[in-house]
């Protein structure tokens, strides 16, 4: 069952590295912006684009498992249609705990797989809009 609850996503919060698929290194566009949010208060942000060499003056990875940090969560800005693979990267790498599917972002059974591998499940939730609520 994903995270809805706020004690839930608050427990989201207290982790340290967020990496970003679909990170973008255009200002302006919620995948630049809500990482760059998330740099600002103090998390460890990776951007994973295989068309940027670099964002926020770091790596920007191909893949999640071209990461060669640890991941705490995997923070999805790609279509609905790209994360069952995304998760099934996730699952392989065996250090995530969280998948956060950004807003109007949802995969059901992709979720459930992730569920069954013992991560935790945001879906179709912004990470700085809850971050905000929440910490406020």
């Amino acid at each position: 069952m994903p995270v809805e609850s706020d004690s839930g996503l608050a427990d989201v919060f207290d982790l340290d590295s967020v990496a970003v698929v679909g990170c973008s290194s255009t200002p302006g566009k919620a995948a630049h912006d809500i990482p760059r949010y998330l740099r600002e208060h103090g998390y460890d942000v990776i951007p994973v684009n295989p068309f940027a060499d670099e964002i926020f003056g770091r790596t920007a990875y191909d893949s999640l498992s071209g990461v060669e940090e640890d991941v705490d969560v995997v923070d999805v800005f790609r279509p609905s249609e790209e994360v069952a693979g995304i998760v099934d990267e996730a699952i392989d790498r065996g250090d995530v705990q969280v998948v956060w599917l950004q807003l109007d972002i949802t995969d059901d059974k992709a979720a459930a797989r992730a569920e069954d591998a013992g991560l935790r499940v945001v879906q179709d939730k912004c990470m700085k809009v809850e971050h905000r609520r929440l910490t406020a």
